[in-house]
């Protein structure tokens, strides 16, 4: 029983130990400079009494003793270390004022990318390198494209990204901040009064070709009728001019029959008769006096 809970004590102790004794014993070790852990896409610069003694571009473990000598010791004490971002970063400068060929006020949009090539440089060549490279986009912007005319200007956005990328890009590596890809992502216009003029022309642009297209096609449909009714006024008088000759022939036919054509007169004249809106008023035979007086109250 003794011997369990030795072993019970000396597990939880060295639990104990390990728990809280190694992340100090790892401190002490970081902070006596034996090692340093640089991580991926950082870099490490070290400086003591004012001078720069290492820089750490490497990811992984970093054995201090081996790369900065004694220095080492006494860095994390009296000294200074700067953690630097090295990864590709970006920016957007929105509606950089610009004048075309033609005095038009236009606004330019400026994306570009930048990362860090000389960590040194960086640190001590300018107080605000990513600043200064933001008015260097920006004031090479503005002189490189100014002037230019209005129709090169909205369409050649390639040639003026290549233009401002080749008058920042050696100023920029001199304060170690190199410059990336260089886009013009926006071309627009400034002022809101010519904004709206231009909509303006648009408009009635726009009314001028609706009202000429629904006018053409009022005119194709005026012709297509108009063909079509002389078209069919045609046909009604050459079949107007046909049906003499169609009555003619049949009545000649019929009137090769007396009976037929007795019979069929009769016919077509009870036809009249019955169609029209006369009275007919039966009499008796041999009634002469009544029909005197029936023809006389009519």
């Amino acid at each position: 029983m003794s011997a369990l809970l030795s072993i019970l004590s000396a597990a939880a102790i060295t639990f104990v130990v390990l728990l809280f004794g190694e992340p100090i014993f790892r401190w002490f070790l970081r902070m006596f400079g034996v090692y340093a852990v640089v991580q991926e896409g950082t870099c490490h610069v070290y400086v003591l009494f004012g001078k720069v003694v290492g820089v750490l571009q490497e990811p992984g473990l970093q054995l201090l003793w081996l790369k900065l000598g004694p220095s080492a010791l006494i860095v994390n004490w009296f000294g200074k270390r700067h953690v630097l971002d090295m990864r590709l970063d970006q920016q957007y400068l929105r509606s950089l004022p610009v004048n075309s060929e033609e005095g038009a006020p236009m606004g330019i949009g400026v994306w570009y990318e930048m990362f860090i090539s000389d960590p040194v440089a960086y640190l001590f060549k300018n107080t605000d390198p990513r600043g200064s490279l933001s008015a260097n986009v920006s004031s090479a912007t503005v002189r490189t494209l100014s002037n230019m005319r209005l129709d090169d200007m909205l369409a050649t956005r390639h040639v003026m990204s290549r233009a401002v990328r080749a008058e920042v890009s050696p100023k920029s590596h001199e304060w170690g901040y190199k410059l990336g890809s260089v886009y013009i992502r926006k071309v627009h216009f400034r002022d809101h009064t010519m904004i709206k003029q231009i909509e303006e022309k648009v408009v009635n642009r726009l009314r001028q070709v609706t009202s000429a297209i629904r006018q053409d096609g009022a005119n194709r449909v005026s012709v297509i009728t108009s063909s079509a009714e002389l078209r069919a006024a045609v046909e009604f008088a050459r079949a107007n001019a046909m049906r003499p000759e169609i009555v003619g022939a049949a009545l000649q036919k019929i009137g090769e029959d007396p009976e037929v054509a007795k019979a069929m007169f009769e016919i077509l004249e009870t036809e009249n008769v019955l169609k029209g809106n006369g009275e007919v008023v039966l009499v008796p035979p041999h009634a002469e006096l009544l029909t005197e007086l029936v023809a006389a109250q009519k």
